[in-house]
């Protein structure tokens, strides 16, 4: 049988075996086996490079070395790069696979995608219509959406709440009273960015006042939509006031009211907005605050998800959510809104003093007021203690210094930063922020 075998594969395959002079007969056999092996290879490797050219063209060749992901989001969104990036690091480190785009527009819609068969999509859905052709699909979808409260896919998203509570906070700590929200109507990420917002103004009994509007997305001229209602919303609210948006062309709009209505940003309206958008937040005049989107951990761990899903793992979380990243100050809410004299005083002191080493005791000789009444000041208009918010403010002091782009070694941060060892910065790290200096650099 296997000599039949051998006739028949290795039909005009050419192969000399010397088998040598005076081996035992056990030997001749072994060498004659191993000699007939050989040639059935060589006929299955010329069988194969005869066949390949004809599977390929079939469609039937053996599964490619690649997955092939539509990344259904927009190109040259600066808070969406970042999503991008991450996604990137992941594909490299992880995974092969080829990303399809669309070349002109260098935006893919899911929409786009429908009838496509490749292995998988990262996409923003944001409508029920694009739901419709993500659930259609033959193939792992990872939304990263949080326009739709059930949209029934995986997705990966940032905390919005927590987003919102970093925002109210942003606002005590430059002394607020008053405070509003301007955000989405039936937007759940917009919903949940509000609720993050009063919660962490009500744990101090702070009222927020509140407008929604109606969406733009798929509306054809969406500059028309509800200019001179923020208007007069803004007109009517108690000042100064601080407000935030649900993102961040929301809070570049409040600005531009502001300026058409005479109200002053951030005097009169401090605004903070969500996503940190560097385009808009620094083309916006003055340039706006915002609260990081922590794009790069969103985009890779969609990517992971995704790898997972792809390679038919069972997922135990279909909804991952992210913290948020940091607050990027910026002059939108660069002042400080008290009725207190003597406090801003102790404020411009910590400010222009910070890489120097000093305490509360060196704030009651600056100001000439009793400890006492420099805790009370403190914590009625600040909503810290002093020593809290002296440390918060070396803290963002050393953030700036690990994020600039001098290469600082930890000492040199702590020194610069005001802290007399690199022990009491982590310290202060730890307290303030929950993480230590090194996982920033």
């Amino acid at each position: 049988m296997i000599q039949q075998s051998a006739a028949v594969l290795t039909e005009g395959v050419d192969c000399v075996v010397d088998n040598g002079a005076g081996g035992s007969e056990s030997t001749g056999l072994w060498d004659q086996a191993f000699a007939e092996a050989f040639i059935l290879i060589l006929a299955f490797n010329r069988s194969l490079a005869q066949i390949s050219p004809l599977l390929r063209i079939m469609g039937k060749s053996t599964v490619k070395p690649y997955r092939e992901v539509a990344l259904a989001l927009p190109a040259g969104v600066p808070h969406l790069e970042r999503v991008l990036h991450g996604i990137r690091i992941y594909a490299q480190r992880h995974a092969d696979w080829v990303f399809i785009a669309s070349p002109e527009t260098h935006f893919m819609s899911v929409a786009g995608l429908e009838g496509w068969t490749g292995d998988g999509v990262i996409a923003l859905v944001n409508s029920k219509e694009e739901l419709r052709v993500a659930k259609s699909l033959k193939m792992p979808v990872v939304n990263l959406s949080g326009v739709l409260k059930d949209a029934g896919l995986p997705r990966v998203r940032v905390d919005y709440r927590e987003g919102g509570s970093k925002a109210a906070d942003h606002l005590l700590e430059r002394g607020f009273q008053r405070f509003a929200f301007y955000g989405l109507k039936n937007v759940w990420y917009s919903q949940l960015y509000r609720e993050g917002f009063e919660k962490r103004l009500s744990v101090f009994d702070l009222k927020c006042d509140a407008y929604e509007v109606p969406s733009t997305i798929g509306v054809k001229h969406p500059w028309k939509h509800g200019a001179d209602e923020l208007d007069d919303w803004l007109l009517k609210l108690p000042r100064p006031i601080g407000i935030m948006t649900a993102h961040d062309p929301r809070g570049a709009m409040v600005v531009q009211a502001c300026r058409r209505v005479g109200l002053r940003v951030p005097h009169d309206v401090a605004v903070i907005s969500a996503n940190n958008d560097t385009n808009i937040c620094e083309f916006c005049d003055p340039p706006l605050s915002s609260v990081d989107r922590n794009g790069e951990e969103i985009g890779f761990e969609a990517a992971a998800m995704l790898d997972r899903l792809m390679k038919g793992e069972k997922q135990e979380e279909t909804e991952l959510v992210l913290p948020p990243g940091n607050v990027f100050s910026r002059e939108s809410t660069n002042i400080l809104s008290v009725e207190e004299p003597l406090l801003e005083k102790a404020v411009e002191y910590i400010n222009a003093h910070i890489a120097e080493p000093f305490d509360v005791d060196d704030l009651v000789r600056v100001v000439g007021r009793s400890r006492r009444w420099i805790e009370y000041a403190f914590q009625r208009y600040l909503r810290r203690s002093p020593h809290r918010y002296i440390n918060e403010a070396r803290v963002k002091r050393a953030c700036s210094l690990l994020a600039s782009e001098e290469s600082y070694i930890l000492k040199e941060v702590a020194t610069l930063s005001g802290f007399s060892s690199t022990r009491q910065m982590n310290h202060a790290f730890q307290t303030v922020l929950g993480k230590m200096p090194r996982d920033l650099k």
